[in-house]
């Protein structure tokens, strides 16, 4: 076990059971998170914090990085006040607006820098394959490059992004986080709102299709729940 890894932390389900995977795994966490000005930004923070809290990761070791320039380019509507979030009709091999311009890209360059500050060898992220039709940076092959990038750009050139749920369906994302008792009560996934889940968007969606098909209930409050089981 060793000592220290570094968790990518947006306040979502997935970035929980890699927390939830990291602690199993490491005697300390780090937690990092981006404020990129997206539309549920206050209530992403929010769940951070109280995953922090119940992980007790140091107040000293939970990064919070302000990136506005996402949200100034825009081109996501996420970030766009312009592009309506738009709601789920179906799984689908086209790259949703949802999509953030190389996101991931800006977040686990930062959290290379603060890993060697920190001298934590592991980087984890809830990258999840499920999504990278949509998502180009969410592919197994963007993080075997990512790799070889941070291999060659840093001092010691050990340091290594870990996707522990990448292979995995939501519903089995689900299934690791009742296993491992992760607190999916504080975990928010809406790309719409902040005081109720939609229920409708693509991220609301395929959460709550995660929870049906595990035969488990979503503990969040949402504004509707529609059956996406079938």
């Amino acid at each position: 076990m060793s000592d220290l890894a570094v968790v990518l932390v947006s306040g979502g389900m997935d970035s929980l059971v890699c927390a939830a995977i990291a602690k199993e795994n490491h005697e300390k966490l780090a937690f990092l998170h981006l404020n990129y000005g997206q539309n549920t930004e206050h209530k992403e923070l929010e769940c951070f914090e109280k995953i922090a809290d119940f992980y007790k990761v140091d107040p000293s070791l939970r990064k919070i990085i302000d990136i506005s320039f996402l949200k100034q380019i825009g081109g996501s509507s996420l970030t766009d006040d312009k592009i309506e979030v738009k709601k789920y009709h179906g799984d689908s091999e086209e790259i949703p607006d949802s999509y953030v311009p190389f996101r991931n890209t800006h977040i686990v360059s930062m959290a290379v820098s603060w890993s060697e500050i920190l001298g934590a060898k592991k980087i984890y992220i809830g990258a999840v394959e499920e999504d990278s039709s949509g998502y180009p940076d969410c592919r197994p092959s963007y993080y075997q490059a990512l790799n070889n990038l941070i291999k060659e750009g840093t001092k010691e050139g050990d340091i290594e992004v870990i996707t522990p749920v990448i292979h995995m369906k939501k519903f089995e994302i689900v299934k690791k986080a009742l296993s491992l008792n992760a607190p999916l009560e504080l975990t928010w996934s809406c790309y719409a709102r902040e005081d109720q889940a939609c229920g409708e968007c693509d991220s609301c969606a395929l959460r709550l299709r995660g929870f049906q098909l595990a035969g488990a209930v979503d503990p969040i409050e949402y504004l509707k729940r529609p059956d996406y089981s079938a």
